[in-house]
């Protein structure tokens, strides 16, 4: 399997789409990345005697339209059965919270209460949210934006009366403003998953071990704690 791995990496780099746009697995500080996701994949890289090399992306979507374009050799992604019929999924590392941001006035009190005929709902283009939206929201309409940092900002401009993300992500987002809360309920959970490019990757195996091994001996539980 650590053979099979080593060929991920091309000489010597491994390149890694990272999603800044997901606070709960990436922080970003200038040049320097933190979170679950940025240390698996410098843990990766080093099992295999490479460079991690950072892909920066600013939403889920922009990683998957990449998948097969060469620009990447692992990511790390919203398990997906659309997805999957593209890229290849390894078992779940984290399972993270999704809900919405709305106004301080509005009157919605759980998530279901935004499910509502005459609601506008914003969403980020292929996050995984999104596409849980697209399958379930019955009465309430969805619009899309691009990445997560612009529905938020597009939201906090007075776009729509909510706005779905990434628990972590909104509070950063909108932490201190009195005119926006978010809602206690969980929208969805969504399992968060390394990926390989390509769904017919036989290595998917070998780092599907990787990722059970970095949760099994506590590496992930203390990355997410760091």
């Amino acid at each position: 399997m650590q053979a099979e791995l080593k060929t991920l990496a091309r000489d010597g780099v491994l390149r890694v789409a990272i999603n800044t746009g997901n606070r709960a697995l990436v922080q970003q500080d200038g040049s320097t990345l933190t979170g679950v996701s940025p240390a698996l994949a410098q843990r990766l890289a080093e099992e295999i005697g490479a460079r991690m090399e950072p892909v920066i992306y600013s939403g889920a979507g922009k990683v998957f339209d990449d998948a097969g374009a060469d620009k990447w050799d692992i990511g790390f992604l919203a398990i997906d059965p659309m997805r999957a019929e593209k890229i290849a999924f390894t078992q779940p590392y984290i399972v993270i919270e999704a809900t919405y941001a709305v106004r301080s006035d509005a009157a919605f009190k759980d998530v279901e209460d935004v499910d509502a005929a005459g609601v506008q709902v914003l969403t980020s283009a292929g996050s995984a949210y999104d596409m849980h939206l697209t399958k379930n929201l019955q009465h309430a309409t969805l619009e899309r934006s691009g990445t997560p940092p612009e529905s938020f900002e597009e939201f906090r401009a007075g776009r729509c009366d909510a706005v779905a993300g990434v628990r972590a992500s909104l509070e950063g987002a909108f932490a201190g403003s009195p005119d926006i809360r978010i809602l206690s309920g969980v929208l969805t959970s969504v399992r968060q998953a390394m990926v390989l490019p390509d769904n017919t990757d036989p290595r998917i195996a070998a780092l599907n071990d990787f990722v059970g091994r970095a949760i099994e001996d506590g590496f992930v539980e203390a990355a997410q704690n760091a």
